[in-house]
């Protein structure tokens, strides 16, 4: 998986971080990849959580092939410290857990960062059920892709997993869809890209995109959900990534966003 060489991975010691550490390191497998962690706290005791990171590390060694990171953050926003750490690490891929809608908190600063991230970002649900990853849903809208250049992440882990990407699109207008212009260009793309790892494209028609989404990947056993934020486009308007934020909030499997 020659496109992540870097993961950074917030940990708070709470039980969905430690579900998304469990996740980053089953992902690694036995790659070279570096794993390192951020811990964020407004007053912290820098001595005790020395000698309790070095204890996770020590705890996770036998795992690696190459010795976890850690780094104490402060002063100032969780999102912001986490991409700023991102930044000066030069992480490939940030993996966090999240527990639900039962932490209102950690669910908004989980939609912030994935909002203002400018790297992919894959958000693990505590309660996601996922051990192996061989169907992934990419789901895109009705415009060209942006980034051609972003699915090469895709493409990464569908070379280290074996996984086939079945691409959806909801439409929840009247219309015609699979026949405009932008879905064919996108379909060169997605097939230049992803190679034989692209399945299928499939259009479904559902006024509730949210449900759509979550029907599909029920009925289909999806492993996971990628979606191509548009928060950051250059050759359309910029969304408010409210779609994100639903999927990243609400889903049971884990969600990767590609920048």
């Amino acid at each position: 998986m020659n496109t992540i060489s870097k993961i950074l991975v917030p940990y708070d010691f709470s039980d969905s971080a430690k579900r998304a550490l469990d996740y980053a390191i089953d992902f690694i497998g036995n790659a070279e990849i570096k794993i390192d962690l951020i811990h964020v706290s407004d007053n912290p005791d820098e001595k005790k959580m020395r000698a309790t990171y070095e204890a996770l590390c020590e705890e996770y060694k036998s795992k690696l092939k190459v010795p976890m990171r850690w780094t104490l953050g402060w002063d100032g926003a969780v999102t912001n410290i986490i991409i700023e750490a991102q930044q000066e690490k030069k992480a490939d891929l940030i993996i966090m857990g999240t527990s639900g809608s039962s932490d209102e908190k950690e669910l908004s600063q989980t939609a912030i960062l994935v909002k203002d991230a400018s790297c992919p970002v894959l958000v693990i649900p505590e309660n996601s059920e996922k051990e192996t990853v061989k169907n992934i849903s990419l789901v895109l809208g009705k415009n060209e892709i942006d980034k051609p250049n972003s699915l090469n992440t895709l493409l990464g882990i569908c070379q280290k997993f074996n996984a086939k990407v079945h691409v959806l699109t909801i439409q929840n207008t009247p219309g015609t869809f699979g026949y405009s212009k932008n879905d064919e260009k996108n379909e060169n793309t997605l097939m230049y890209y992803l190679e034989n790892f692209y399945s299928e494209h499939t259009f479904i028609e559902n006024t509730d995109v949210v449900d759509g989404i979550f029907s599909y990947v029920e009925k289909h056993d999806i492993d996971m959900i990628a979606i191509l934020p548009r928060n950051h486009t250059k050759n359309a308007a910029p969304s408010d990534g409210l779609l994100t934020k639903e999927l990243v909030l609400k889903a049971n499997v884990p969600v990767l966003t590609i920048e």
